[in-house]
């Protein structure tokens, strides 16, 4: 049994806001840019619509695209005869190589892989004390954590976890004659408090119902024991802990549990000669105790202090789908370097089979990026952001989910980074007549009153012809580029 109490007053850090925002992000953090997000779970035998299925098959009514509770009784019969927890037995992660995985996440460049510890549909991917409802005993009989962590440190790369239990309180929605009504099985869907069998239980936006105490505390036990097992160098979690998006982080309901567990966790680290991250959503936090995480979003300009944002492969799903609509490696390493130009990093996801398998298409996405990073990591890793972030027409919308909203980014956006005594200048585009105009770097440029002595291509053993005027500093660019997505052009 974790020692919550003790850990949380015995350290640097105590349970109230002064003491956590004396938290330091750490080094290898803001060094990083790059991790690898893990939605893998009993959703992914369904494989239908998103990672939200356990959720969405219980709710009968219209719905803008797929109908999963249709879905659900066509496919498999009603939900009072086979329900989500049918679903683990299916769950049999037979052909799952941690190795493997972590080979290919590295192949990709990543600093640090995060994979769900438990989402929402509340089967834990762990040995977890508190339920028989988990990876370890059910489904794979594995526990997947512990095998992922041991492959990820052994590889030389940090392991964080990531919980979604928080939302696992309003999650199912109930009838009398679904299964998930069923005390028995409650280990895995929560308790059934009767708010969960209103008509309008489904919005959980407008009618979340308020947490109790013997939830608030289950939470910060289950939460404090991922932090015992695992010695994590990252904790994220998902918006369920902040459920009030609007409101401020004295205000949310798991206010008193939150500072707890920042103070356990920091602690924890403390004594055990390691460094800690948490990251928060929306307002759950006081931003110089934590890491904000931006969800499928981004940042507009520079943000100090230093901040994520996590999205997938997948513009559609999380979790692995049999109909996933896939982004474009270009597309994401232009958000890769959109972000660390604003001081960033970005945690990708990739969803993996029910049978442990990771799909050719997330391997070929995160293959190409780790291709472009091999060439071009110089001007990405341990750099910090430069006076501008960038230049160029495309803007990046900003807000909860906004990511839909953006364009393409042009040979006109150029996004900066530096690193010693070098401004390194990333195009987001090749431009049609191989000439690339900086105009943040003309001369006598506020930004860079510096003289420019070279500019150089990585990648490209070219020698390139440039000028400087009051207009920018022109850049010709050699006949072949040296990667197929965005380019690097390095000044000092």
């Amino acid at each position: 049994m974790v020692d919550i109490d003790r850990v949380s007053t015995a350290g640097p850090f105590q349970p109230d806001w002064n003491s956590l925002e004396q938290y330091k992000i750490p080094e290898w953090y803001k060094d990083a840019k790059l991790g690898i997000f893990i939605h893998w779970g009993v959703y992914s035998v369904p494989a239908f619509g998103s990672e939200w299925y356990p959720r969405q098959m219980y709710i009968d009514s219209p719905r803008r695209g797929q109908n999963f509770f249709e879905h659900h009784v066509k496919t498999y019969g009603p939900q009072s005869e086979f329900g989500y927890k049918d679903f683990i037995p299916m769950f049999k992660a037979e052909k799952f190589d941690p190795q493997q995985w972590v080979e290919l996440f590295k192949d990709a460049g990543a600093r640090y892989i995060v994979p769900v510890a438990e989402h929402h549909d509340g089967f834990p991917m762990y040995a977890c004390s508190y339920t028989q409802w988990d990876a370890s005993e059910m489904g794979p009989r594995r526990d997947v954590i512990a095998e992922l962590s041991e492959a990820t440190r052994e590889a030389g790369l940090k392991f964080g976890v990531s919980s979604h239990r928080a939302f696992n309180w309003a999650y199912y929605v109930r009838r009398p004659g679904f299964d998930n009504a069923d005390p028995r099985y409650e280990g895995l869907y929560g308790r059934a408090i009767p708010e969960l069998f209103k008509a309008d239980a489904a919005d959980y936006q407008k009618h979340w119902p308020p947490f109790d105490q013997q939830f608030k505390d289950e939470w910060l036990t289950r939460t404090a024991e991922l932090v015992d097992r695992f010695n994590p160098d990252l904790v994220w979690f998902d918006f369920g802990i902040a459920p009030h998006q609007e409101e401020p982080y004295e205000q949310q309901p798991l206010v008193d549990q939150l500072r707890k567990f920042a103070a356990y966790y920091y602690n924890h680290a403390a004594e055990n000669d390691r460094e800690a991250i948490i990251n928060y959503k929306w307002n759950a936090y006081p931003e110089r105790a934590a890491v904000l995480d931006l969800e499928r979003s981004s940042m507009d300009k520079i943000r100090e202090p230093f901040w994520q944002t996590d999205t997938a492969v997948s513009s559609s799903s999380w979790g692995y789908t049999k109909d996933q609509q896939y982004k474009t490696p270009n597309r994401l390493v232009d958000d890769l370097v959109d972000i660390v130009s604003k001081n960033g990093c970005l945690l990708l996801n990739i969803g993996p089979r029910a049978d442990g398998t990771i799909p050719d298409e997330d391997q070929q996405i995160l293959r190409a990026i780790g291709n472009w990073l091999k060439v071009n990591g110089e001007a990405i890793y341990e750099t910090r952001p430069w006076v501008s972030f960038g230049e160029g027409p495309t803007r990046t919308a900003t807000g909860h989910l906004s990511e839909k909203k953006n364009k393409g980014f042009t040979a006109q956006d150029i996004r900066f980074t530096t690193k010693g005594d070098a401004l390194y200048a990333i195009a987001l585009d090749w431009p049609a007549n191989r000439s690339v105009k900086i105009k943040t770097l003309r001369e006598g440029s506020e930004q860079y009153p510096n003289e420019i002595g070279s500019v150089s291509m990585l990648g490209s053993n070219a020698t390139l012809k440039w000028t400087r005027d009051d207009e920018g500093l022109v850049v010709q660019l050699p006949d072949q580029r040296p990667t197929e997505f965005a380019y690097v052009l390095k000044i000092k």
